[in-house]
């Protein structure tokens, strides 16, 4: 009903807007002169004559095309209210499947909880369980360390015992020997005497009856170079076949300088021969150590930190259990010297190191000082004069003060004297090194000594004179501080009377080195810091870096 009364209206309004529409164009086209009343009137008549057929179809064709607009409108609603329904149900179904879905992953979840925090619990378990066991094993392998420390202690000590016996037995075989050798001497003697009184007796007894003889003095004579062949086998006891002229003539060095060059060999010596009885005792192989000290000495740098960090890393492996103390300190102490020929080497740098190792085990300086004396006999100082009659050939000299052989043949004297101011330089530095708070066994009061010796004992020529010269260019300032006009009084004599002998050799390759120490002495050069003495506060590459550990004990 509610559709037929709308429908009724619609064609009420369609009609109604059809005459309206009719009549605008009959009013377009009627005149504009007429009044209002004729043109109300003459449209009235016509829209009524109009009226027949033609608005009559037209009329049913909007109204059926009204009718098929609202039938597809209708279809429309309804299909879109089936698929609104069809989506409301697709929408619960959903939600009850998210439902579903929710709770189902709740259940996994608390499923997947569960299984995590009993794995957590067996992992921390676990854990537990290999800590404990970590910490038995460290226990276990801190007592077998131990353990091993204390035999290692007893096999050192049994080594040693077994090396004074050695030593002992030695020392008593050599003292029969002598006891021997002067029970043979004495037997000798007593001989010549009773050959002496023989011959005498003898000669009375020819004399009265007028028969030559050989003289008294001949018989003496025999008796003592029989006596004089004794003595040589004496001094040959100990396996030695030396000249029988004595060296006094050829070695020129004070008699306190060689005391001293004795002992500290002596030292070395015994110690080379407890390191090759360790060595034999053992099948451990120390070479990697000896490799590690060796290239922490070829990293030595002028700078405080390496300074401070080389001699904390050496004196780490020198004190280190895994190598025995006596073969770490001689191997050091090798290296160092050996260094020297390195062109890159810093010599003040490395005193500083040497001075920092030595101060917590002094008893390295000794052995570092022996290994000087066998590179350099200046060092001691010592020199030695050729002597044909005592070396019976250059070879033999050359090797006696030094010269490095290769393949049978000697360096050249260029060579030998480079190294020989190496060796100097860095002994030079050692004696000038004061490091604040720390003392140095081996400083200032060592090369006055040296200075002294060397002005007193030896010769003027090439090898004594790059000697000095090295000495002073790194000592002279440090011993200038210490002893202020006694060091210029020893420069004076080196001048007045050392250089002179220089120039009275006449030799013009001694006319560069006889400038360098006149240029030293008369331009004061001992006032100024010798370059490199002074250790850098860092690397050129870390000033912009700050020092992580400033609480570390400063030596500088």
């Amino acid at each position: 009903m509610e559709e037929s009364e709308s429908e009724g209206e619609e064609d009420k309004y369609v009609r109604s807007l059809a005459a309206k529409c009719f009549g605008c164009d009959d009013m377009s086209a009627s005149d504009g002169e007429d009044s209002d009343g004729q043109l109300s009137l003459n449209a009235k008549s016509y829209l009524m004559d109009e009226v027949g057929l033609l608005e009559g179809s037209m009329f049913d064709l909007s109204h059926n095309h009204q009718l098929a607009i609202k039938e597809g409108i209708r279809n429309k609603i309804s299909e879109l209210e089936s698929e609104l329904m069809s989506e409301n149900e697709k929408f619960t179904a959903a939600l009850a499947r998210i439902g579903k879905y929710k709770e189902a992953r709740r259940e996994v979840d608390r499923k997947l909880d569960t299984q995590y925090q009993r794995k957590i619990a067996e992992a921390l378990d676990k854990h537990l369980t290999e800590v404990q066991q970590y910490h038995e094993l460290k226990s276990q392998i801190e007592e077998r360390k131990i353990r091993s420390d204390a035999a290692n202690e007893e096999a050192k000590k049994k080594a040693l015992q077994e090396e004074k016996l050695r030593l002992e037995r030695n020392r008593a075989e050599a003292e029969a020997k002598m006891r021997a050798e002067e029970a043979k001497i004495a037997a000798l003697e007593a001989e010549r005497k009773t050959a002496k009184e023989t011959a005498e007796k003898e000669a009375i007894e020819t004399s009265k009856k007028g028969i030559a003889v050989v003289s008294l003095e001949e018989g003496v004579s025999h008796q003592a170079s029989a006596n004089s062949g004794a003595q040589n086998l004496h001094s040959g006891a100990s396996g030695s076949n030396k000249k029988p002229q004595s060296t006094g003539d050829v070695v020129r060095a004070a008699q306190s300088a060689l005391g001293l060059e004795q002992r500290r060999l002596l030292k070395l010596t015994e110690l080379s021969r407890q390191n090759e009885s360790v060595i034999a005792s053992t099948n451990m192989d120390f070479s990697s150590h000896e490799r590690h000290i060796a290239r922490l000495i070829r990293q030595i740098r002028g700078t405080k930190e390496n300074v401070r960090a080389k001699a904390s890393e050496l004196l780490k492996l020198l004190i280190s259990p895994s190598c025995p103390q006596s073969i770490s300190i001689t191997s050091f102490a090798k290296k160092v010297v050996s260094h020297c020929e390195s062109p890159d080497n810093a010599a003040f740098a490395c005193a500083h190191v040497i001075v920092l190792v030595t101060s917590k085990i002094p008893q390295v300086m000794d052995l570092l000082l022996a290994e000087f004396h066998k590179a350099c006999i200046y060092t001691v100082p010592k020199h030695i004069m050729y002597s044909k009659s005592v070396f019976g050939s250059k070879e033999a000299y050359y090797k006696a003060i030094g010269f490095q052989e290769d393949d049978g043949k000697f360096e050249s004297g260029e060579n030998y004297m480079k190294r020989l101011a190496s060796y100097m330089r860095l002994y030079g530095a050692l004696v000038q090194t004061e490091v604040p708070g720390v003392q140095n066994i081996h400083g200032p009061n060592e090369g006055w000594a040296w200075l002294a010796r060397f002005l007193n004992c030896l010769p003027a020529n090439m090898y004594t004179a790059v000697a000095l010269n090295a000495f002073l260019q790194t000592a002279g300032y440090t011993l200038f501080r210490r002893y202020k006009s006694q060091f210029r009084k020893m420069l004076n004599i080196i001048s007045r009377e050392y250089l002179k002998a220089l120039r009275e050799r006449e030799d013009p390759e001694l006319n560069p080195i006889i400038i360098e120490i006149q240029s030293y002495i008369e331009d004061d050069k001992f006032l100024q810091k010798p370059e490199g003495s002074t250790m850098q506060e860092q690397l050129l590459s870390s000033t912009a870096v700050p020092e992580l550990d400033s609480g570390r004990a400063h030596y500088y």
